[in-house]
């Protein structure tokens, strides 16, 4: 039984993605995403022009008159959305935390995915795996995946494992999909996941952040907690330096892990929580189509 808070959410989101997903979007989306190969459809009559090899002479026997095979592309594909919902993820400095905005993400790319007959699967995970919906089609479907990904709470600390819920995905879908692996990567040691899944799948990482975890304002003493181990370090923000070095740090982080996706050649997506995320989405997409052709 849903509660009455999260029956709301489920439907802001219903409304809200619905929205997002214009034919703008989903003619992006497809661009973006090629089908897995060409499939028959049907046979048509010879036509001046037409290649020869595609002649099907069974039928042509037959009727005595030059007829076509004529090909489509496969177009329906395998979408896996991976959520992470560790504890770093419950941070937000603005109107939502991070684990929101994935929630959110992850309900835009299953509403676009599902519009043109793709099939979609979740994986929520944290330092383990929480919650895993196999790939299928259909309205209720997604509606089932957002109202997890939104209703999902974890009680206690936990730590975020990418590498952990890589392994996995390779466990259970064993045929190429496209991979959402929506997370903040705090987190060390998934470099070589990332390589071998990319290898296999079309992994497409989503980093979601929060300005305030690059940047800090000088407002005095603060204390800065680490949501996954429950450290906490006392600082003062008047402080230039210790800006600074903040601001340092994030950027070399950023930095890594961006080269961590370059040298494993996956495209990757950032996302922040002050921005519109839609936008952020529609970008990648036309970005991803001009690396195509």
């Amino acid at each position: 039984m849903l509660s009455k808070e999260l029956l709301q959410k489920v439907r802001q989101i219903q409304i809200r993605t619905s929205h997002q997903v214009t034919e703008v979007m989903a003619g992006e989306y497809k661009s973006a995403f090629k089908g897995r190969g060409m499939e028959f459809d049907e046979v048509r009559l010879y036509q001046p022009g037409d290649d020869i090899r595609t002649i099907d002479w069974n039928v042509t026997a037959r009727t005595g008159v030059p007829y076509v095979k004529r090909f489509v592309e496969e177009r329906e594909l395998t979408v896996m959305l991976m959520v992470d919902a560790s504890s770093s993820g419950a941070f937000g400095s603005l109107d939502k935390s991070k684990n929101e905005i994935a929630a959110e993400i992850a309900g835009l790319l299953a509403y676009t995915a599902i519009r043109s007959n793709d099939r979609v699967g979740l994986i929520i995970f944290t330092d383990q795996i929480e919650l895993y919906i196999p790939p299928k089609k259909g309205h209720s479907h997604v509606l089932r995946v957002i109202r997890e990904v939104l209703g999902f709470k974890k009680s206690e600390r936990s730590k975020t494992d990418v590498g952990n819920a890589l392994d996995f995905l390779n466990k259970v879908c064993r045929r190429k999909a496209v991979v959402f692996l929506i997370s903040d990567f705090l987190c060390e040691g998934y470099e070589k996941p990332i390589n071998l899944a990319s290898k296999r799948h079309d992994l497409i990482p989503v980093c979601v952040s929060d300005p305030r975890e690059s940047s800090l304002p000088p407002i005095g003493l603060i204390t800065l907690e680490d949501a996954e181990t429950g450290e906490a370090i006392t600082v003062d923000t008047f402080d230039g330096k210790v800006r600074r070095t903040l601001e340092k740090l994030s950027l070399m982080r950023s930095e890594d892990r961006d080269k961590n996706f370059t040298s494993s050649g996956v495209d990757s997506m950032r996302v922040s929580t002050g921005a519109n995320y839609g936008d952020e989405i529609v970008r990648f997409f036309k970005r991803r189509e001009k690396n195509i052709f």
